[in-house]
């Protein structure tokens, strides 16, 4: 076991076999203060074949963000200066990084700290002490999803009146005007605005939508459910809730 300050603790694991050699070349950006944790996880990334790119404080890892252009951020909540929900908040609000799949690492396992980071749109949550075999899991299942993932054939634009969600071009427009999403909360727009009707219960949407290795709480996709609305403006009740059973998006009249 590699423990690091009192809070922390990381358990180091042997990859498994056939591991050795793959050449993803997917960058990963750590943001992360701890020197042991990151030099394990940077160590576990880099012998699955990912690119890694790291670095020790908030403000510096916004920056990489904005240079490196990853596929994916393991962001660290407790950061020193500027702390991980902000450095979550900066890169949401910043188109040239809001697109960008966020992975939060944390010693800080209850569930409203959870809530608080899908609200800010990161994609999934880690906390500590973890294994490496488990955070290479996430990692794995956050970047197989890629842009969507739909069923084969769902249209990638999706019009209903003044609304259009274009998976392409990860743009969703309410009345001509474009909304900040995160990928996550457009997945899950667009995977229901491409079957209307269709009820999805909770535990199909995190499987569907956001993934096998998905945090599971109950408020999960609530959260993100609650954030679509509030960025759908006068289309928010297109999405329905179905009391006891899950979800919906309104067929059209």
């Amino acid at each position: 076991m590699l423990s690091g300050r009192s809070r922390t603790a990381v358990f180091l694991e042997p990859s498994q076999p056939g591991h050795h050699g793959v050449s993803t070349r997917e960058k990963i950006l750590v943001i992360e203060d701890e020197a042991d944790i990151l030099e394990v996880t940077q160590y576990n990334l880099a012998r699955e074949g990912y690119k890694v790119v790291t670095s020790r404080d908030g403000e510096e890892g916004l920056a990489r963000a904005r240079r490196e252009a990853p596929d994916l951020v393991l962001l660290d909540l407790m950061l020193p200066g500027l702390d991980g929900l902000e450095v979550c908040r900066r890169m949401q609000s910043d188109p040239i990084t809001a697109t960008i799949p966020i992975i939060m690492v944390t010693a800080k396992g209850e569930e409203s700290d959870v809530v608080i980071g899908l609200q800010l749109g990161a994609d999934d949550y880690v906390t500590k002490p973890f294994s490496p075999k488990e955070l290479v899991a996430r990692v794995k299942a956050v970047l197989r999803r890629g842009p969507l993932r739909e069923d084969r054939g769902s249209a990638e634009r999706i019009v209903r009146g003044g609304l259009v969600v274009d998976a392409g071009k990860h743009q969703v427009l309410v009345d001509g005007e474009a909304q900040t999403f995160t990928a996550t909360e457009l997945r899950l727009l667009h995977f229901l605005a491409a079957h209307p009707g269709r009820v999805f219960a909770r535990d199909q949407l995190l499987s569907r939508v956001i993934g096998d290795h998905a945090v599971v709480i109950d408020r999960n996709i609530d959260v993100h459910v609650g954030a679509i609305r509030r960025k759908l403006g006068p289309y928010r009740d297109l999405v329905e809730t179905i009391r006891g059973v899950g979800y919906r998006f309104q067929e059209a009249g």
